[in-house]
């Protein structure tokens, strides 16, 4: 009897099974460093809010503008593809934990705007937003690329609105940059959720891949605060 088709299908199976592990593992590497860049955006908020010295030189100093514009530049320059690329996964990695903690310094005004009852009522409501829309994004098998440039344009729209808005102080353009963000932001969870899970073929070797994790748990976390942060503008009860 020939053998060599049933020796084939076993090591196709066995190398599917590989791939599944060494997917999960992956997930698994991406998730638990967004849960880290989490932990110290809300430990470093806190412990902020609660210290009146540190709020009054960051929010009563023009530092407060320095703070406000520090992600932006982090995300555009200190985290950009192409310094990625040419960074050791270690580097890429204290990156994001500095922006975890410059997001803290600016997410601390919020315990003086909202009651802490409002903020984690949204905190679990984004929470359980944030894990179906990127359990979706995992499962589904249906191609979410169609949408992402779609979405992207919109992010780049409330990003302009944003920053104008700090200067108009309009609550009309908040309210609808909040409903906005809400919709991009929970699609762009789904999106990119899958497209973290297609980027794990691509990465070749630990230090590859240990890189394009925190890229992704960089996407993720950012895609969380964000929409927090509109579902909070819209749901916050206000001190």
């Amino acid at each position: 009897m020939n053998m060599e088709p049933q020796n084939r299908f076993n090591t196709a199976q066995a190398a599917g099974r590989e791939i599944d592990l060494g997917l999960q593992s992956y997930m698994q590497k991406v998730y638990n460093t967004m849960g880290l860049g989490l932990a110290i955006t809300g430990i470093v908020a806190f412990a902020v809010a609660h210290t009146p010295a540190l709020m009054a030189l960051i929010f009563g100093t023009p530092l407060k503008w320095a703070v406000l514009f520090a992600p932006l530049a982090v995300v555009w320059f200190g985290l950009s593809p192409a310094r990625v690329y040419n960074m050791p996964s270690g580097k890429v990695k204290a990156w994001f934990i500095a922006l975890s903690v410059i997001y803290g310094l600016t997410f601390a005004s919020i315990f003086h705007i909202f009651t802490a009852e409002s903020i984690a009522r949204v905190f679990f409501i984004t929470s359980a937003t944030f894990a179906g829309m990127s359990l979706f994004g995992y499962t589904t098998k249906k191609d979410l690329s169609k949408m992402g440039s779609f979405l992207f344009m919109g992010l780049m729209g409330i990003i302009v609105a944003s920053i104008v808005n700090i200067f108009l102080g309009s609550s009309m353009i908040q309210f609808i940059v909040s409903v906005a963000g809400v919709i991009i932001f929970t699609g762009l969870t789904a999106y990119e959720t899958q497209e973290i899970k297609q980027r794990y073929a691509l990465s070749h070797g630990d230090e590859t891949n240990s890189k394009m994790a925190t890229m992704g748990a960089l996407s993720l976390y950012l895609n969380f605060i964000m929409l927090f942060q509109s579902l909070l503008n819209l749901m916050g009860e206000r001190e």
